[in-house]
């Protein structure tokens, strides 16, 4: 059973057309990478599924329900997690602190936001089991702004995990990693993709080969090919696209 399915998506700024009746769906336990140049439609896709965009048209299922005009703070009660581009900490407060307001956000406690959330015990405890989930509990203490950039990239997922997601919309989360971080982020995701099912933009071509189930290939708004990473890999027309010559 598909867990997001989108069809015939489509959404124009005036005279543009950034997403060109676009359809794919994700499964249980399944990575979907979505890739393509800068400014194929690749965040813009990901803003309508999380709901900062409205579509023009189309439709949004999730979890077999439909999600096309529902606000993103019912899409994140639904079970929806996202991560983004450019990390969206708190940086003043500490690694626990961050985590355990997104729990409390999940919660239905937003209204409270600036109480001491790490001081409420179950929160408390949400926070430092989903640190250790992501191998950041001996950092919980840390302020976030004294955080390497691949700590951040954690701290980021780990947020998006204390709300207890059923899917996983993740946006550049190799973006700025070494490659030592990367490989331990890689392996973490697919550690996670066995319970948590994702929908990845990604530039990094190791990370989506090593953790995509299928492939979509954004360009000008439009899928130009979708399959098997293999199957993307050999499609004339994805390497003409996007992939080029010498490119893994």
């Amino acid at each position: 059973m598909s867990v997001l399915e989108i069809v015939a998506l489509n959404k124009s700024f005036g005279a543009v057309r950034v997403s060109r009746d676009i359809s794919l769906s994700v499964d249980s336990g399944q990575c979907h990478a979505l890739i393509g140049p800068n400014g194929a439609g690749k965040t813009t896709l990901i803003h309508q599924i999380s709901g900062v965009l409205r579509p023009d048209s189309g439709k949004l299922l999730f979890d077999g329900q439909d999600v096309t005009h529902m606000p993103v703070w019912r899409r994140i009660q639904a079970g929806l997690g996202r991560t983004f581009q450019i990390t969206s900490i708190l940086p003043s407060f500490s690694v626990l602190e961050n985590v355990a307001l997104a729990a409390q956000a999940k919660a239905g406690s937003s209204m409270r936001f600036f109480r001491n959330a790490s001081a409420d015990p179950a929160l408390n405890a949400i926070a430092r089991d989903t640190l250790e989930r992501i191998r950041l509990a001996n950092r919980a203490d840390v302020v976030a702004a004294d955080l390497s950039h691949g700590e951040r990239r954690l701290l980021e997922l780990a947020i998006a995990l204390a709300g207890d997601p059923k899917f996983l919309l993740l946006d550049e989360p190799m973006a700025g990693l070494g490659r030592s971080e990367s490989a331990m982020l890689i392996e973490l995701l697919r550690e996670l993709r066995a319970s948590i099912p994702m929908l990845m933009v990604e530039h990094d071509m190791d990370a989506i080969f090593q953790l995509a189930d299928t492939v979509s290939v954004l360009v000008e708004g439009a899928i130009v090919s979708q399959g098997t990473p293999d199957m993307v890999r050999n499609d004339p027309a994805a390497r003409a696209a996007y992939l080029g010559e010498g490119r893994r």
